[in-house]
């Protein structure tokens, strides 16, 4: 075994879909409320999420390897998941959870559709008009105006998303998914450690900070890429892509029931402009693939 247990049926491989797609949105849940509390700093959230990420996935191969292994990942990937995690800790001291959340995905999946472009891909016109509804509604989502979201908490999750975006697409085609995102997460923590140290006089850490930063590096980031490399053997790349845009709807309505955010206009409108575009740029990217393919045939998740 290379990776997590591969579901044997389809309700296997929607239940660890479902399962990993409510811990990618408690990630910005917990880390909302902790900082949203002044439970804890950025900073360190960043470094104690890392580490116990780091550790929960090396628990985890070990334990399906009954032999040792060797270190996986690289320090490029590395320091590409930095530039995540920490922008991403920051940027939730201005955001809410779900205008973080759709920034972020927003900027993921803007990162590989243009990605995609540049390295040939011919692009169906859905897949243009779908980036070019994903882009409006980021544009829109932080236009300086009212309600606006905070800019600089609005870039640094950009900043983030840009990031996991690029650390995706080198992830691709690794022969152990979880091996090497073990290993990265490893090599993340020194320079999040640093951060902390430069920052040394704004570290302030409470027990239920600490909680919920370990909360978030055992459970929701290392339980969630588990659950989502057992899902990923039951789903090709574009089902697989469809089956995350549920994941900034869940973390806003996650954000006003368990934070008592609200949803505003301007984010309920971003939020179908993004998504929406998104859901085009895909079905265009799966009528490339199979030029018969009908809109209910594309669009099923599973």
């Amino acid at each position: 075994m290379t990776t997590a247990a591969i579901p044997r049926t389809r309700a296997g491989t929607i239940a660890c879909a479902s399962l990993a797609l409510i811990a990618f949105a408690a990630n910005s849940i917990l880390c909302r409320r902790a900082l949203g509390r002044e439970s804890i700093d950025p900073a360190t959230f960043s470094t104690i999420r890392l580490a116990c990420g780091a550790v929960a996935l090396m628990v985890f191969a070990r334990v399906r390897r009954s032999r040792t292994f060797p270190l996986g990942g690289t320090w490029t990937s590395a320091i590409l998941l930095f530039l995540y995690s920490v922008p991403f800790s920051f940027a939730y001291l201005s955001l809410g959870a779900g205008t973080g959340a759709l920034v972020l995905f927003g900027s993921v999946q803007a990162t590989m559709m243009v990605a995609a472009i540049r390295s040939g891909e011919r692009p169906h016109p859905l897949q243009w008009l779908g980036l070019a509804l994903a882009l409006g509604g980021l544009v829109y989502l932080v236009f300086p105006g009212l309600r606006a979201p905070s800019a600089a908490g609005s870039a640094l999750m950009a900043i983030a998303g840009m990031s996991w975006g690029i650390y995706s697409l080198r992830g691709r085609g690794t022969a152990n998914p979880l091996l090497e995102t073990a290993g990265n997460f490893t090599r993340a923590v020194p320079p999040a450690l640093l951060v902390s140290l430069v920052l040394l006089r704004q570290v302030h850490v409470t027990p239920a900070g600490a909680l919920l930063a370990i909360a978030s590096g055992v459970l929701a980031s290392g339980g969630g890429y588990v659950l989502w490399y057992a899902a990923l053997t039951g789903l090709t790349a574009t089902r697989a892509a469809f089956v995350q845009l549920p994941v900034p709807v869940l973390t806003a309505v996650a954000g006003v029931v368990f934070l008592s955010e609200t949803v505003s206009l301007r984010l309920a409108l971003a939020s179908i402009l993004i998504l929406g575009g998104v859901a085009l740029a895909l079905l265009g990217r799966e009528r490339l693939r199979h030029p018969g393919v009908s809109l209910h045939g594309a669009s099923r998740s599973l």
